[in-house]
């Protein structure tokens, strides 16, 4: 059996105090980060959904897992939009935009430096 590196370890969970901020480490109620820290961290994959469920037939795709705070996520967002040419919107930490964009958000988006994967049909 391989020895644990607590080198590359963090504390996610405490039974004493419970969650803990990603950023900070320090239980959630007491987080010194703000506002501007991440909702969730997730798996630091961004998924790029198409959707059309509910939206008259209608395409939208959806950006998901960004582990940004919501100022840099309208921001990043806005730069989305205006790449692809097309509207969209900032709903529950999720980047929604006009059409089928996945291909084009993908290459933006690695190049910004995130591990993409398109998903969904």
């Amino acid at each position: 059996m391989a020895k644990h590196d607590s080198t590359n370890s963090r504390l996610v969970y405490s039974t004493a105090s419970g969650r803990l901020c990603p950023q900070c480490q320090r239980p959630v109620a007491g987080c010194v980060c703000g506002k501007d820290r991440p909702v969730t961290v997730g798996d630091g994959i961004v998924r790029l959904h198409r959707e059309t469920k509910g939206r008259g037939g209608k395409a939208v795709t959806i950006v998901k897992g960004l582990p940004l705070a919501p100022t840099e996520l309208r921001a990043l967002a806005k730069v989305l939009k205006q790449k692809c040419g097309v509207g969209g919107a900032v709903k529950d930490q999720d980047i929604e935009i006009q059409g089928d964009q996945r291909s084009l958000l993908q290459k933006e988006l690695e190049s910004r430096g995130y591990q993409v994967k398109i998903s969904g049909g």
